[in-house]
């Protein structure tokens, strides 16, 4: 399976039908870095719609953020490793020991995968923390699960593009920052709160962009991701 990330790109591909997923992957196929498949697209089509995917020869980050008990998680990546994704994530809220048995697991079936780790969704802010009975910011709460997830031994984090700076200087240059919540000049937030351009977010030391709509929805999503690639140079 395609490993190599050709720029910092990731469409967030969620398309409810598997043909219009894979016609745009195959359109997009050559110019971008990966191709997001969500809990949506894969509770749907299962792997096989993951290896229809894979064989247009593009890296795959399968989002499910998976978040259970330790044994059960190992379980379910000891499954999901099969597919040999080039990026898996877990939740970082399922705790250290959690995230320690998701490593063991993907280290023995699946080195070349990159581990990483969900800290807080970018549809929630301190109003939602604080709902929840969590008293803490979003941005503390970040730091605190990146360095977990560092000391777990995972490659990265998924974290909001305000939170870019602190996790690269709390966990050093070689941990792996993946930033959702990308929006280009001009287009909508839809339900994402904190949000960034492109270029501010590598500016910040994003390792790479997840981007949907402003792609999937565009008139031209490869022109789209071409206009992105060179915003960011």
């Amino acid at each position: 399976m395609n490993q190599v990330f050709l720029n910092p790109i990731i469409v967030a591909i969620d398309k409810n039908s598997e043909t219009e997923a894979y016609e745009l992957s195959k359109e997009l196929r050559g110019h971008i870095g990966a191709i997001k498949l969500g809990l949506e697209y894969f509770d749907t089509y299962g792997p096989e719609g993951i290896i229809k995917i894979q064989n247009l020869d593009i890296p795959i980050f399968l989002d499910l953020k998976i978040h259970d008990i330790p044994q059960t998680v190992k379980k379910t990546i000891d499954t999901l490793s099969s597919l040999k994704p080039a990026i898996l994530n877990v939740h970082a809220l399922g705790g250290k020991k959690m995230m320690e048995y998701a490593y063991e697991a993907i280290s023995q079936r699946s080195p070349e995968t990159h581990l990483i780790a969900v800290t807080i969704l970018t549809s929630l802010d301190n109003d939602d923390l604080s709902t929840m009975g969590i008293d803490i910011s979003t941005k503390n709460l970040v730091s605190n699960l990146a360095k977990l997830t560092k000391e777990s031994g995972l490659s990265g984090v998924v974290c909001s593009s305000g939170e870019i700076k602190m996790v690269r200087e709390s966990c050093g240059k070689n941990f792996k920052i993946i930033v959702p919540g990308i929006r280009p000049e001009g287009f909508s937030k839809n339900d994402q709160k904190r949000v960034m351009t492109p270029k501010e977010a590598m500016l910040l030391g994003a390792d790479h962009l997840v981007i949907g709509r402003p792609i999937t929805e565009s008139k031209d999503p490869k022109n789209t991701v071409i206009e992105i690639i060179n915003s960011i140079k």
